[in-house]
């Protein structure tokens, strides 16, 4: 949090972060984060790379989702959320037989 409050006050006009709750309790995490959606809000643009795809997309405005250096999805942060890959494969399981969506899931980014 200190590191993010130091690159704020050069009232930059992109702030890179590289997973910024890596390591932190989950109250600590969405700390950062609601503090990183009032940056957002003051015309700064910030460029994230975070795996927790649920609370980065809650920021978002448009996101890129990742799997072996490759883009494989892009778009707006709602689509992405809506999108059922993106919901099964990184958002978490729906109701039902998690084994067998394991193995769709798995075949389906062998396909990516």
């Amino acid at each position: 949090m200190l590191a993010i409050g130091r690159a704020i006050l050069r009232r930059p006009k992109l702030l890179m972060l590289d997973e910024p709750s890596l390591g932190l309790s989950p109250i600590m995490a969405r700390s950062v984060y609601d503090t990183l959606r009032k940056v957002s809000e003051r015309d700064m643009t910030i460029l994230l790379v975070e795996q927790n795809a649920r609370m980065a997309l809650d920021i978002a405005d448009y996101g890129y989702i990742m799997e072996a250096g490759r883009i494989v999805l892009k778009g707006t942060s709602q689509e992405l959320k809506e999108n059922d890959d993106v919901k099964e494969l990184y958002l978490g399981l729906e109701q039902g037989d998690a084994s067998e969506k394991g193995w769709k899931f798995y075949t389906k980014r062998r396909r990516w």
